[in-house]
């Protein structure tokens, strides 16, 4: 048996690192879904549930935090009436602290098909502390002051793809610029200056139709710095000054690319594709065409939206059809392959997770659509589930991915956001 300081000295090593840490894009820092910050292992609606708020509409965007501010978009009514709103909710209480519309800019697509399984809020906003920054496809991309007034709006496009799914990517910011991977309304990512909204570049090219990934920052050690953004079967390395492309690499994932990038040391890896769905990874640091130097292209393990976290030297997975793996990062084999257990309904059109997991002080949180969120302790032999949580009384489904900042957890779904922390 474990002594009792070697047990709780993990969580007394998080709990001295906890701070009132920002949240501030999709995912966290650069996307990484970590944070050092420990939360409550178990949550349900009479424990560990600090607050809930009913939002105005559903979304499947992910809230960010900014100070005592937490940041969530949803949507009211459907085309051609569809309207989103941004919400400030006081991190603390729960309290909606003001409510800005955002008007439709061009009419959207038909309510048909998977756009209803997602909606018209799937973007997630990003901040520098000091705006919160909104990207709603076809509605534009709306930059507000931290008091709800709106500074500058910018048009984005009017196109579609030919599935019509809407808009899904997440801005995010490199130094003066906001980043926008306006794919199926523009067929470009843009680059607009934060303060006015002014367009800086537009990068643009074929495999920007049916992308919903959001672009990640890489820094080199040579001190080059490229963001990362994934295309229809191609991955993109882009110079954040010009928009010029300093390298690019072809790949057989031809198409509907909902995954966003992920980082580990000189390597990133991607998984997506449709009809063919894989996993694929490559070495940062060439120019040119490097379609030729991937580290591996295999199709099992690979997930079609969710995306890894990177804990220690391991990379796990719970993918959009409930099956959790564990990876070295650039090795095409599974270290472990398991289905995840308590699945008893799907959600949605069978595909039990929309949500990447997080990481809160070495802990995996995987929230399911249907299922209540797992908390999994990264291992690199075995799945090893903690718990699974659950909110009794809501049945809506939990497209989001959550966010993590001062000790708490925000979870948010169709109806309500959420909020756990030790009570």
């Amino acid at each position: 048996m474990k002594s009792l300081p070697a047990l709780i000295a993990p969580f007394l090593l998080c709990a001295a690192s906890l701070s009132a840490a920002d949240w501030l894009q999709f995912r966290g820092p650069n996307a990484s879904g970590i944070s050092p910050e420990a939360v409550p292992t178990s949550w349900s609606q009479s424990e560990n549930l600090l607050w809930k708020v009913a939002l105005p509409g559903p979304g499947s965007s992910s809230p960010i935090i900014v100070g005592n501010a937490v940041f969530v978009t949803c949507y009211i009514g459907e085309p051609p009436a569809v309207e989103r709103h941004l919400l400030r909710v006081d991190r603390d209480t729960g309290a909606i602290v003001w409510r800005q519309s955002i008007p439709v800019w061009h009419p959207e697509d038909a309510p048909k098909g998977y756009i209803m399984e997602h909606g018209w809020a799937s973007n997630t906003p990003v901040s520098d502390g000091q705006r919160v920054y909104v990207y709603a496809g076809k509605a534009g991309v709306h930059a507000f002051d931290l008091d709800g007034n709106r500074i500058w709006k910018v048009e984005t496009g009017s196109m579609s793809s030919k599935i019509a799914w809407g808009s899904a990517a997440s801005p995010i910011l490199a130094g003066d610029k906001l980043i926008v991977p306006a794919g199926d309304e523009a067929r470009a990512v843009l680059a607009l200056h934060k303060e006015t909204g002014e367009l800086l570049w537009k990068a643009e090219g074929a495999p920007m139709e049916q992308t919903y990934g959001s672009p990640v920052i890489a820094s080199l050690p040579d001190g080059r710095t490229d963001i990362i953004y994934a295309g229809a079967a191609e991955l993109w390395g882009i110079n954040p000054e010009s928009g010029k492309l300093r390298w690019f690499a072809t790949c057989n994932l031809p198409g509907n690319m909902s995954n966003t990038p992920v980082l580990a040391g000189d390597v990133v890896t991607i998984s997506g594709g449709y009809p063919r769905t894989a996993r694929v990874a490559l070495r940062l640091g060439g120019m040119g065409d490097l379609s030729g130097t991937w580290l591996y292209d295999t199709e099992k393990p690979a997930t079609y939206m969710t995306a890894p976290v990177l804990v220690g030297e391991v990379l796990y997975w719970v993918s959009d059809d409930g099956i959790a793996f564990a990876a070295k990062p650039g090795e095409a084999e599974p270290l472990w392959m398991e289905r995840m257990p308590g699945l008893t309904g799907a959600g949605g059109r069978g595909k039990p997770f929309y949500a990447s997991p997080v990481v809160a002080c070495g802990k995996i949180i995987a929230v399911s659509r249907a299922n209540g969120a797992f908390v999994i302790e990264p291992e690199a032999t075995e799945l090893k589930v903690l718990a699974q949580n659950k909110f009794d009384g809501d049945d809506t489904l939990f497209n989001a991915t959550p966010a993590v900042s001062a000790g708490k957890l925000f979870v948010r779904s169709q109806t309500h956001l959420y909020c756990v922390g030790t009570r």
